[in-house]
């Protein structure tokens, strides 16, 4: 018997029409450990969960299961081989009940008719081991996503999996629900099951992780034991020497001229905002626990969610009644799911980045879209094959660069960033968050929603506090700490 209980070894694939998404990839995983996979946007990660999952067979290289090598041509292949994948949008079925997903596509017969007592039973045992309290006849969209988590975990439990791969499990859940999925990661690989662990996030590898192997360029750089390695050393490892940590530098004073004057705007879920502003050449933050009302405010700016008040843009009062509005007088929003609001995902790279400018083009020239493109995303340094390739086909990290394109190409003039960082890696967290300074600098304004203070105390003029609804407290990062601020976000309220 192999030491590993999952052994992949060099490893390649190439996608359509000359795209390397992995070169040379190795991956141990043990029995019964936290095994997390770090890497930046376009590093191969996802290529590599897939092949592990049966999504692709690899051009190259071996995979093992228990010593014993295995072609898994199919994800149904990689379940009977007891390898479960949890994607980081789930894909459980949000009309059907908790019980039928848990079981669904090995479901307990009997005389070729579904037993439903026995898969009752075998539902429930999975609920209980990790440790969910809520009904088997719940639908699952009235579940919160938390305990859909919970859910996708029980049904790799189901499948009797042996090998529970978890990508970006954190990406939607604040820290109370994150410390659960994390409880029941525990009790499993106290069982023996291996968990494979996506994250960007250092501090929950730090956290959940046994050992992390970094991927760089389609390529393993290196395996490290968690508890032995330092946060420098996995930074470099990651970006290697094309990016620096995010820093607090020094930014040019913005112009006299306000961008956004939100003198009084009310609107949906209790939100009450009073004096905020935004000048031309200056990024301002927005920083406050989820459900906080961040979000709505800034669809509330774009024209998606109803809202009154007293509002100026760029000097003259501003009431849009529909996103068409916003963009008509030069506001962009780039929405927390990218893949759902932002883009669409298999259209071409060039349709997407010019959505918003078409409107202004009397007839369209697919020739003339290609053209206007490539320059934009050559400047946001995006790592693509083909102009024409579907944009589904980029990493998260190029995905938003090409939502930002869209902005960039129509001329929008302030900028609205919904969780911008969220699912991106530490070296496509400092290219857009350059990015963002840079569109300042010529005179853009950005209004930035982000759950990850450092990047807001880094990168912004000012920093709001959103507290159930309403701006309670500004910061200037320059004077204030961010535990001040984090204090704040909470309270509601200065120190």
């Amino acid at each position: 018997m192999s030491d590993y209980v999952l052994d992949v070894s060099h490893v390649a694939k190439r996608f359509p029409p000359n795209v390397a998404a992995l070169v040379d990839a190795s991956l141990q995983v043990r029995p019964g450990e936290v095994h997390c996979l770090l890497g930046a946007n376009g590093a191969g990660k996802s290529t590599l969960l897939k092949i592990v999952a049966g999504v692709h067979r690899p051009d190259t290289g071996t995979m093992e299961i228990d010593g014993r090598r295995v072609d898994l041509r199919s994800p149904h292949e990689a379940s009977a081989n007891g390898i479960a994948m949890i994607y980081q949008e789930l894909d459980l079925i949000a009309q059907m009940t908790v019980e039928e997903n848990l079981l669904l596509g090995h479901t307990p017969r009997r005389f070729g008719i579904v037993s439903r007592k026995r898969r009752r039973v075998l539902a429930a045992a999975a609920l209980a081991r990790v440790g969910a309290t809520f009904p088997l006849t719940a639908r699952v969209e009235t579940l919160s996503v938390a305990n859909q988590q919970l859910a996708a975990i029980a049904r790799a439990l189901t499948a009797s999996a042996r090998i529970v791969v978890m990508d970006e499990p954190s990406a939607a859940l604040n820290e109370t629900e994150l410390e659960k999925v994390f409880q029941v990661i525990r009790e499993i690989t106290a069982d023996g099951v291996a968990v494979l662990y996506v994250s960007h996030r250092l501090n929950e590898i730090r956290e959940i992780g046994d050992r992390v192997t970094v991927l760089r360029s389609g390529r393993t750089v290196e395996t490290f034991d968690v508890a032995a390695v330092d946060e420098a050393a996995l930074v470099s490892a990651v970006v290697g020497d094309s990016h620096a940590l995010l820093e607090r530098g020094e930014f040019a004073p913005p112009e006299e001229a306000f961008a956004l004057r939100v003198k009084r705007l009310d609107g949906p879920a209790g939100l009450s905002i009073r004096d905020l502003e935004v000048r031309r050449g200056e990024v301002v933050g927005l920083a406050g626990l989820n459900g906080a009302g961040r979000t709505t405010l800034l669809k509330a700016l774009f024209g998606v969610m109803r809202a009154s008040g007293d509002v100026e843009l760029f000097g003259a009062p501003y009431r849009p009644r529909h996103a068409q509005d916003a963009i008509r007088r030069g506001v962009g929003l780039v929405p927390e799911n990218r893949k759902t609001e932002g883009l669409v995902l298999d259209a071409p790279i060039y349709r997407n980045a010019t959505l918003a400018r078409i409107r202004r083009q009397r007839w369209l020239s697919h020739r003339r879209m290609k053209a206007q493109t490539q320059p934009v995303l050559k400047q946001l340094q995006t790592r693509f094959g083909s102009v024409a390739q579907p944009v589904r086909q980029l990493s998260g990290g190029n995905q938003q660069k090409v939502v930002v394109a869209k902005w960039i190409l129509d001329g929008a003039q302030l900028l609205l960033l919904d969780e911008p960082s969220r699912g991106l890696d530490i070296g496509a967290k400092a290219d857009l968050y350059r990015l963002a300074r840079g569109l300042a600098q010529e005179g853009a304004a950005i209004l930035v929603a982000s759950s990850e203070l450092e990047e807001l105390y880094a990168n912004c003029n000012r920093i709001w506090v959103i507290h159930e609804g309403r701006n309670t407290v500004c910061f200037d990062p320059a004077v204030a700490t961010s535990r001040e601020i984090q204090q704040a976000t909470i309270t509601g309220r200065r120190a």
